[in-house]
């Protein structure tokens, strides 16, 4: 379709410019002829002006009155030439000014004749009057007479420049004949290049499409393998927590602290394996086009200090996770499920690769069409030549050394914030520390 539609294009472009250039053409006749009817018409008012003079000639030595009408007849034709040159002269700014001069012109020397005529008409033997008539009426004539020479040069001028054009404009039309002929040529070869090319891509396409169904299949097939691996873990995983929960609280009192530490061992760890299973569900779901994402109303300072409280568990030392908040309105839009699991992995990563003295901060940020959260810890940090690989799933940093991880958890949180049309920044420094800000629009906060 792309080569057809391409042929198409090219064919109007042609077209255009065919029919543009024939446009010139006919423009350039027209300039022609309209030249041609000029110089005609300046030709056809030096002869009517050259009768009226001979008439007016005859009239008074004569007193003929058809030498009177003779002139009358000059004059209209001389006028209705003058009418044609108004019309057909080039719009040019000089020749528009010679045409007024003209008029003017003819205008006082068609007064003196009509002077002479009426004179005569009064006294047959003024002659001395007469002559000195004639001789202004000649002078004026060869005023016009270097008028009409300056416009017929003009004209003429403007003739050459119009067949010239009109002579580049045809052999542009040739040229865009000939140029249209080969390139047909060209395009049908290459649409038989095309078809061919696409009967390949064609084969091509449905060798992609079987192998697409097939990695469908495979897909379906490995996320019901980790929905079913998923839950028969999370069962036995929730009897553990709940059973390590019950020894604890019935020990509690029983023991001193330090001899609970094995039960919030298995506590921690189970809890692990089971935000472990629930990454690889999302993150297998996310890529098969299949996760969840359904919105509600939350109350994000409340859910921010449930989150930090569930996660204390994992913490070295006490109050090592600050939550605070900037702003007044709290109640958004999100999945609260992949939500907690974007701040989760944030904070237990902050968690893992931090030391035992330092705090890690929660912090909320409310405005008017944002929320922002922002994860930041003084750990280990991420080289600057790495941070652009650590959303790959199972990617892990070099300076990791033996801290134990699966590379999952910042590419579940890529996806989940994709789905919230969010974006996820990092700031970090080796050896300093680490800030994740994430900033989720809210269209109706």
């Amino acid at each position: 379709m792309g080569g057809f539609g391409l042929t198409l294009l090219l064919m109007v472009i042609i077209c255009f410019v065919s029919l543009k250039n024939t446009d010139e053409i006919k423009y350039g006749a027209n300039r022609v002829q309209q030249t041609y009817q000029t110089l005609n018409a300046l030709t056809n008012f030096y002869g009517a002006m050259t009768a009226a003079e001979s008439a007016r000639r005859g009239y008074i030595f004569l007193g003929s009155s058809q030498d009177l009408q003779r002139y009358y007849n000059a004059k209209a034709d001389m006028r209705s030439q003058l009418q044609i040159l108004q019309k057909q002269i080039h719009p040019d700014e000089s020749q528009e000014k010679r045409l007024v001069s003209l008029n003017l012109l003819v205008n006082e020397r068609l007064s003196l004749l009509e002077q002479s005529i009426e004179l005569y008409q009064k006294d047959k033997t003024a002659l001395l009057i007469q002559n000195n008539i004639t001789v202004s009426s000649v002078q004026i004539r060869e005023k016009i007479l270097k008028v009409i020479a300056d416009i017929k040069a003009e004209e003429q001028t403007y003739l050459q420049d119009s067949l010239e054009q009109s002579k580049q404009s045809i052999y542009f039309r040739v040229f865009i004949e000939i140029f249209t002929t080969f390139l047909i040529l060209i395009i049908i070869l290459g649409l038989c290049m095309i078809l061919e090319n696409q009967w390949i891509k064609r084969e091509r396409i449905r060798d992609l499409e079987s192998s697409l169904a097939q990695e469908k299949k495979i897909g379906d097939l490995k996320i019901q393998l980790f929905s079913m691996i998923s839950h028969e873990f999370r069962t036995p995983l929730s009897i553990i927590l709940l059973s390590a929960q019950l020894l604890r609280e019935s020990l509690e009192n029983l023991v001193d602290r330090q001899q609970l530490k094995n039960i919030f061992r298995i506590q921690s760890s189970a809890k692990i394996m089971n935000h472990i299973l629930t990454d690889i569900l999302i993150l297998t779901r996310a890529e098969a086009g299949q996760l969840d994402f359904k919105l509600q109303v939350i109350n994000l300072e409340n859910f921010c200090l449930n989150l930090v409280e569930d996660l204390q568990l994992f913490a070295r030392t006490a109050n090592m996770i600050r939550f605070q908040k900037i702003g007044s309105i709290f109640k958004a839009n999100f999945d609260e499920r992949l939500l907690y699991s974007i701040l989760s992995n944030l904070l237990l990563n902050a968690i893992k690769y931090s030391n035992n003295e330092t705090e890690i901060y929660l912090i909320l940020k409310s405005e008017a069409d944002m929320i922002t959260f922002q994860v930041i810890d003084q750990g280990i940090g991420i080289p600057l030549a790495e941070q652009h690989k650590i959303y790959e799933p199972f990617y892990r940093c070099q300076n990791v050394e033996n801290i134990a991880g699966t590379g999952l958890g910042l590419a579940v949180v890529k996806k989940c914030i994709e789905l919230h049309q969010g974006k996820i920044i990092v700031e970090s420094k080796v050896g300093t520390g680490t800030t994740f800000t994430i900033m989720i629009p809210q269209e109706n906060m």
